[in-house]
């Protein structure tokens, strides 16, 4: 199964290039974030014509999270549990065969300290009890998406700058790291230790043709499903594409591959 995640930016402003690069990377499941569009309004017809079973949280112009999935998608959920009163769109779960999936876009939180960044730190400790309660019902997991996190200076392509910043700081990483030693695994870090490489160029000031990244969108995988992990990469092209005259996300996808059987873990 190759298992992909991207912050799109806009569904429909970026209809596109998703359907380009679902031609071309061909995932069996895709995890979107950030579709900015309520459900009846995400470009469902051009999708399903590739081969897509589709669910989607959304939201009118902001936020909004998005299951695409080659196999039938069973028992969807939406929304992050533990807040009744949180009105905003950013995570969905769903089974595919016999792994649960959850897309996410966890909160930017900026400035910090703020409300914002209150509600983000809020955020992850309610991702960290849905990821132990997971666990504990011994499931194979993928929890993928837009974290809005830089866990170690090498993800950030000026520590310093961004020190003080709600990607990066102490409090924000923490909660990651909690989340991470209930068992889980950074796909991308557990196959690259050591490799420099981000997933978010922003718009301004040449942050693209200066490789002034951030890696801030992340795969998470339970011990089950890591047991199954073969490969994981970011499609950093993907970046410098524009199809049919639509800006390319300022997010690049970042996918793995997980075999059918488990099997130790090869690093």
């Amino acid at each position: 199964m190759k298992l992909a995640t991207w912050n799109i930016n806009g569904a429909r402003a970026r209809l596109p290039n998703l359907l380009a690069w679902l031609r071309a990377a061909k995932p069996d499941v895709a995890l979107l974030q950030e579709i900015k569009c309520e459900d009846d309004k995400f470009p469902r017809l051009e999708v399903e014509e590739l081969g897509y079973n589709i669910e989607t949280h959304g939201q009118k112009g902001f936020n909004g999270v998005a299951i695409l999935s080659k196999s039938r998608l069973e028992d969807v959920e939406r929304g992050l549990p533990g807040d009744k009163d949180d009105a905003q769109a950013r995570y969905i779960e769903a089974t595919v065969g016999t792994l649960r999936v959850a897309s996410l876009y966890l909160p930017n939180g900026n400035p910090a300290p703020s409300e914002k960044f209150d509600y983000k730190l809020a955020w992850m400790d309610r991702l960290h009890d849905r990821a132990r309660a997971l666990l504990a019902a011994e499931a194979a997991f993928v929890l993928a998406g837009d974290y809005n996190i830089c866990p170690n200076d090498r993800d950030v392509y000026d520590p310093q700058a961004w020190e003080n910043d709600a990607l990066c700081r102490p409090e924000s990483r923490q909660r990651f790291r909690k989340t991470l030693y209930l068992g889980l695994i950074d796909a991308f870090r557990a196959l690259h230790p050591d490799e420099t490489a981000y997933t978010y160029w922003d718009y301004q000031a040449g942050a693209w043709r200066k490789n002034q990244g951030l890696r801030i969108d992340h795969l998470l995988l339970s011990p089950l499903a890591a047991d199954r992990l073969n490969a994981c990469e970011i499609d950093r092209d993907v970046r410098g594409h524009e199809e049919a005259g639509a800006k390319a996300s300022d997010h690049v996808p970042i996918w793995c591959e997980l075999a059918e059987k488990g099997r130790a873990l090869p690093i």
